[in-house]
């Protein structure tokens, strides 16, 4: 990898006429979107996904590429290993360009607070029968041997867990959906819900209206500010991670590991992705300050590794600048930024290339070939909404992943599908209820 494949100016590869009328209008082509167009033609309707940008190009295709169970909340479990059956399905289907592995997933103990988290989810582990185990310092060194000695107390271990190349994955996945019969239509961003009455009937694009009998909304970090012009609040805000691909290195581990400082996985292409996992960067504007009190526990619990950016970039969801108000005749917001290309946090890198070079000195200095940053969906209990919309029968919302929705996409996109079909989601889903907050 020499560069990020998602800048804005690439032209779209999706280009889909647009039906005057669907069954199902989806908005957003990241991995929660592209799950649920594929469940919901596989019921045999009649599917539109509409991108503002490109399929996969926001925090879909820039996240680490981890599938995991390990370290989620509780109520996120059911369905990451409903999830991990739909990935194996994904890897029969579309084969080793994939990059569908079985590596693991280990959490490195740092100090005896590392050691006691570690504890603490072995309680889920055990009651969801999990292969997660907490691991020695000497079955630490033996499983990372390369690793500086002594350097971790022990670690948490799930070998189940896995990886796959965000930025392949997800277009591959599009790939599919388009050759099974989906409208995927990129460049098209929803201006707006098409409203009449009260009752909702579809949707107005950029390109025109399009008539549905339900509407999912899984639009990341933009989904609060498509409700908000229909008078919708949810407590979402935008965090910002950064992340950078190392030239190719020697073999070090195959599998998916961090701790305090750095979090890092092998590549397909040889190299490391390196991330500074405490580094938070929450930009400020209107919503950070609507819903201050809801994230004030967070922040709190967080303090130390959180960094509040007094203003965000023009052009994003909470900029100071962005509209909240605009006519479905005119240009949105959601065309004026078609792909969310954040700066990454360029300290936050440094300091994961020097944890990661100092947990293996023989890799000596570590350089990037590329980096890049994405803006997680975030919600104040760390777990998504995933539910119909109360007061607007028909729209189906699924945001607020939380830099989890990689590895839990494809069993989301089978609940979304369910919910807007009136079918039984298979799980509960009280933790993710609307109306929560």
């Amino acid at each position: 990898m020499n560069d990020f494949p998602f800048r804005n100016g690439r032209p779209p590869e999706h280009q889909a006429p647009i039906p005057l009328a669907c069954d199902v209008v989806v908005i957003g082509g990241g991995i929660a979107g592209i799950s649920t167009a594929w469940e919901l033609a596989g019921k045999g309707l009649q599917v539109v996904l509409c991108e503002k940008g490109l399929v996969g190009a926001e925090q879909s295709g820039r996240n680490w590429g981890w599938i995991r169970v390990q370290g989620r909340d509780p109520a996120e479990i059911p369905l990451v290993l409903e999830a991990k059956r739909h990935w194996a399905r994904w890897g029969e289907r579309l084969g080793p360009d994939l990059g569908l592995r079985t590596v693991g997933v280990t959490y490195l103990a740092e100090n005896d607070r590392d050691l006691a988290e570690h504890e603490a989810f072995m309680t889920h582990a055990r009651a969801h029968d999990l292969d997660t185990r907490r691991l020695s310092a000497a079955e630490t060194q033996a499983l990372i041997p390369g690793a500086t000695e002594g350097r971790w107390l022990g670690a948490l271990h799930t070998p189940s867990d896995g990886r796959a190349e965000p930025w392949v994955a997800v277009p591959m996945m599009a790939r599919a959906l388009a050759q099974a019969g989906v409208a995927i239509r990129e460049n098209c961003a929803v201006r707006a819900l098409d409203i009449e009455g009260g009752q909702l009937k579809g949707v107005i694009t950029e390109e025109g209206r399009i008539r549905a009998d339900a509407v999912v909304l899984a639009g990341g970090a933009w989904s609060s500010l498509l409700l908000r012009l229909h008078g919708l609040t949810i407590p979402q805000l935008s965090v910002l991670a950064s992340v950078g691909a190392t030239e190719p290195l020697p073999l070090i581990h195959d599998g998916n590991a961090s701790d305090n400082e750095v979090g890092f996985r092998r590549r397909a292409d040889g190299g490391y992705s390196l991330a500074a996992p405490n580094s938070h960067v929450m930009p400020v504007g209107p919503d950070a300050f609507r819903h201050f009190g809801a994230y004030l526990s967070i922040l709190k619990k967080e303090w130390r590794t959180t960094r509040l950016r007094p203003g965000a970039p023009r052009g994003w969801p909470d900029a100071w600048t962005t509209p909240r108000r605009w006519s479905a005749e005119e240009r949105s917001p959601f065309e004026t930024t078609r792909i969310l290309d954040p700066r990454p946090d360029a300290k936050a890198l440094a300091s994961a290339a020097r944890a990661f070079s100092a947990a293996f000195p023989q890799l000596g200095p570590i350089r990037y070939r590329a980096t890049w940053g994405g803006l997680i969906d975030t919600m104040p209990d760390v777990v998504p909404i995933l539910d119909q919309v109360p007061g607007l029968p028909g729209l189906v919302l699924g945001t607020g992943l939380s830099g989890h929705g990689f590895g839990i996409g494809p069993a989301v996109g089978r609940v979304l599908a369910e919910l807007a079909t009136g079918g039984d989601p298979g799980h509960d889903l009280s933790a993710f209820r609307y109306g929560r907050f």
